[in-house]
């Protein structure tokens, strides 16, 4: 089992730290919670941390959420620990980055994590990274860590937009074009991408910002998977446009089919946004959010639709522990 520490404890290693022989050492380290990693040592935490993170931009991210975390009558719980552990595995892989613990080992630090800082809702990060070894863009020869992040934090796209939906806007960046990135990967240095189109859409006024694929079809915004209702029909971009394959996507085209709605992948192109009854954005952090108008064009009425409100009440049940959590979506945190 990977050593465990508490926000306290790896501050106060932190600030005892007096002896900066590494130059690469970064001042904000003291930003991480927790870390697993085999270079962690009693007089402190050596420099390589975010090597290869902040310089290359090589590191499998896990989830970015506050809803992570679910609230049940029987406590907390962990919102699809196992399908998250999944994806954090399977974007090391592509990067080619053997990770040096099982998926179990992994799961259970996340669990003791949240423990041992008794968070009751938080956001989670666990981070592939490699550590310092070469200052050549090839990484190979750098060691492969881990470090697990929480902390505390409010609604993604803030605290009224679950009701009221957010007011977007079609950005100018395009999502990545196939073969030049992995998009089905969530790696750090993709994010770049998301950070233009995230600073772009709040420059401009908007909540958020929708890309576009290469061809010039939707792909999704910044940080989340994009839902539109047509004709009652659900319609959601397929892998083809360079999304994510978000686990908050997957579970409710798994609710909406349950409830009787058809649900298609289909290249959508930008002007049917326009013409949408309802659209709506998914993620971890996002959860089920609705998107009341796009390039200041209302989305229908322009709040929430009926279909998005429903898909909100089946999911928001299972999370909360009001509706019976069937397909075993929740870990509880012992």
């Amino acid at each position: 089992m990977p050593p465990t520490l508490t926000v306290d404890e790896v501050t106060s290693l932190l600030l005892d730290i007096r002896d900066f022989d590494n130059p690469l050492r970064e001042k904000e380290l003291h930003k991480l919670l927790y870390f697993i990693k085999h270079g962690l040592q009693e007089e402190g935490i050596d420099a390589d941390i975010p090597y290869f993170w902040y310089r290359y931009g090589t590191m499998a991210k896990l989830s970015d959420a506050e809803t992570s975390i679910a609230q049940t009558d029987d406590g907390t719980a962990v919102f699809c620990l196992e399908g998250h552990v999944d994806r954090l595995f399977n974007s090391a892989k592509v990067v080619r980055m053997e990770i040096p613990y099982t998926k179990d080992e992994i799961s259970a630090a996340i669990l003791e994590t949240i423990r041992a800082n008794e968070l009751a809702s938080c956001y989670i990060r666990p981070l592939v990274y490699r550590g310092f070894e070469t200052f050549s863009i090839d990484p190979t020869p750098c060691p492969v860590e881990v470090a697990i992040v929480t902390i505390e934090w409010g609604r993604y796209l803030g605290p009224e937009a679950i009701e009221q939906g957010v007011d977007v806007g079609v950005s100018s960046w395009r999502r990545m074009t196939p073969g030049a990135f992995p998009a089905a990967a969530k790696v750090g240095g993709q994010y770049i991408n998301s950070q233009l189109i995230a600073m772009e859409a709040h420059k401009h006024g908007y909540v958020e910002g929708i890309a576009l694929d290469a061809n010039g079809y939707v792909s999704e915004g910044s940080g989340e998977n994009l839902f539109m209702v047509s004709r009652g029909e659900i319609v959601t971009p397929p892998l083809a446009s360079s999304i994510l394959e978000g686990i908050t996507r997957r579970c409710v085209v798994t609710l909406a089919r349950e409830e009787g709605y058809t649900v298609r992948e289909e290249f959508i192109p930008r002007e049917a946004l326009y013409m949408a009854d309802e659209v709506f954005f998914t993620g971890t952090a996002a959860e089920i959010t609705p998107v009341r108008s796009i390039d200041g064009v209302p989305v229908g009425e322009g709040g929430r639709g009926p279909v998005t409100e429903r898909l909100q009440e089946l999911f928001f049940g299972i999370t909360s522990g009001e509706l019976e959590d069937r397909h075993s979506w929740l870990t509880e945190v012992r």
